[in-house]
């Protein structure tokens, strides 16, 4: 996976890079399928000037598609766990579209509704 960071408005980069590597490494193992050079996570970490609040946006594109989630929070770390656990519930999401997991769902027999007339 190609990994590449942006910061806007934000002086330390190695709390970012430090707590990104255990998110990073758990889509590495959700996205074994695909090659490693096909897959590429962009972000940018911006703080906001008026408020005391970080933003991060994700951007994953694979083969099959592209994906984005926004996370924030009032430390960089909350940022982090917000955006990874939306964009690895995407990649969930995704790869049960392209298995075609609804399809494959087993349909409930009805049950008759007993007649109400006495």
């Amino acid at each position: 996976m190609i990994f590449t960071m942006t910061y806007k408005n934000v002086d330390l980069h190695e709390p970012m890079e430090t707590g990104a590597a255990p998110h990073v490494a758990k889509l590495e193992k959700l996205l074994r399928s695909y090659s490693q050079d096909a897959v590429k996570l962009h972000g940018v970490l911006a703080k906001s000037v008026k408020k005391e609040e970080y933003l991060l946006k994700l951007t994953l594109t694979i083969p099959t598609g592209k994906l984005h989630c926004v996370g924030d929070g009032a430390q960089i770390r909350k940022s982090l766990k917000t955006a990874f656990t939306e964009l690895e519930g995407q990649i969930k999401k995704h790869k049960e579209h392209l298995r075609h997991d609804h399809e494959w769902k087993r349909k409930r027999p009805r049950t008759a509704v007993p007649s109400l007339v006495s």
